[in-house]
């Protein structure tokens, strides 16, 4: 790997702890103020809100200016996103915030993976870059929860500044101000970015119109990128596919807290390390594909998101911690091994037919809209008296049924396009010897 792949790793390590560590804070903010249960799993879908709304221009501004310095800023909204929810922001609103920087992050994060390495290392990095990102979560909700825990929160508590009252004075807001100065490390990372040389694209080819004319323009520019992934004939596929996994993956880590609670009677800093533990799977699963995997072969692991669902739906049926742990860990085990080659074959097709920071702009769209429907239909089933255990059940229908279409959508298109899908694999498959 070139030496610039490691800072990269680096600075979206430090982001993705602090991110993580900030839902468990949120959560936790929110539940001491006694809000009511839907507005805790209204949270993923409120970080989800921006990467639905600003779809159609995160991506082009990602390609427009160099990776590095967009996520410099995307971090800084982050800690605005913080400060809001410091100084008197209602939570959801200052979550949404941090999402919209989240939203900005995401196709520098991914897109200058494609500008750095050949498409020979892009499963590689892509299991590397997404195993980091899980040990991220790991830490970040084991982090989150230790912070608002009662040990970590009164050490925290009592640290005062001579003459300056912070206002600061509960566990979860002494965490979202330890947590800004994560985001801080990983913006001083982002400056250590090299410069790929990758030519930059503008906004839109015609300068000489208003600001406003070109920022609606790109609503049909994104629409026909949109089009394009959805049109080839593995873009579709590994499209839906990692759709629907980060659709269900981005709830189910409300949901396990729910369920920890339901079931085990955890407290949120107690289920918090539950989290953790379907991360620790997701990791090796994504390391193991890394390595066992080609880009040629992605579509072969389709069937492990039909075994995904049926293990989803098994959850209702434990109500111990030790059976809990090893079942969690093979949940995600299937999924980081599922959405490591499919990923890297969506941005092999996206680079290819859009270039990188408008291919991942869609596929943010895609992923985030299906976390804010899934999420908030759970939030209303909540709002609604439905229990977690019932929620758990419709996701894991969902997640099964849907990957069986998927599978079968695949093998249509395998009959009736064989030329054109052979085609398409044969040149990921030769472009792994370059």
């Amino acid at each position: 790997m070139k030496r610039g792949f490691y800072t990269i790793m680096s600075a979206q390590f430090f982001s993705s702890l602090a991110d993580n560590a900030l839902f468990v804070a949120a959560v936790e903010l929110l539940r001491t103020d006694g809000s009511p249960e839907w507005q805790r799993a209204a949270l993923v879908p409120m970080f989800a809100l921006f990467y639905v709304v600003l779809a159609p221009f995160v991506g082009a501004f990602a390609d427009a200016f160099p990776k590095g310095k967009v996520m410099f800023v995307s971090n800084g909204i982050k800690v605005v996103g913080c400060l809001m929810m410091l100084f008197g922001a209602h939570p959801l609103l200052a979550y949404a915030i941090v999402g919209l920087g989240a939203a900005a992050y995401s196709p520098a994060k991914y897109g200058i993976l494609t500008e750095l390495l050949p498409p020979s290392q892009l499963v590689k990095a892509n299991g590397w870059i997404e195993g980091l990102t899980i040990a991220s979560i790991i830490l970040g909700v084991l982090l989150g929860g230790q912070l608002v825990g009662k040990a970590v929160s009164n050490y925290l508590l009592g640290f005062d500044l001579p003459y300056l009252d912070t206002g600061i004075n509960t566990p979860p807001e002494a965490a979202i101000a330890l947590l800004i100065v994560l985001y801080a490390i990983a913006a001083w990372f982002n400056t250590r970015i090299p410069d790929t040389g990758v030519t930059l694209r503008p906004v839109l080819a015609n300068p000489q119109h208003g600001r406003l004319r070109n920022l609606v323009a790109l609503l049909p520019d994104f629409w026909i990128c949109n089009t394009k992934l959805w049109r080839d004939k593995l873009g579709q596929i590994s499209l839906a596919t990692t759709t629907l996994f980060w659709g269900v993956s981005g709830n189910l880590r409300y949901i396990v807290l729910a369920w920890a609670a339901a079931a085990l009677g955890y407290s949120t800093t107690q289920a918090s390390s539950l989290v953790g533990v379907v991360a620790i799977g997701t990791a090796v699963g994504a390391v193991v594909a890394s390595v066992w995997m080609r880009l040629h072969l992605a579509p072969r692991v389709i069937p492990l998101g039909v075994a995904m669902g049926v293990l989803v739906i098994f959850l209702i049926f434990i109500n111990n911690v030790w059976v809990a742990a090893p079942f969690l860990i093979l949940l995600g085990g299937l999924g980081g091994f599922l959405v490591v080659p499919m990923n890297a074959l969506l941005q092999h097709r996206g680079h290819s037919l859009m270039g990188a920071g408008r291919s991942i702009a869609v596929q943010n769209f895609n992923e985030q809209a299906c976390i804010l429907g899934l999420g908030f239909m759970y939030s209303f089933s909540t709002g609604m008296g439905m229990s977690a255990f019932a929620a758990i059940t419709i996701f894991g229908v969902v997640v099964a049924g849907v990957m069986l279409i998927i599978q079968r959508w695949h093998a249509r298109n395998c009959v009736q396009h064989k030329q054109e899908v052979d085609g398409l694999l044969a040149i990921a498959r030769d472009d792994k010897s370059h």
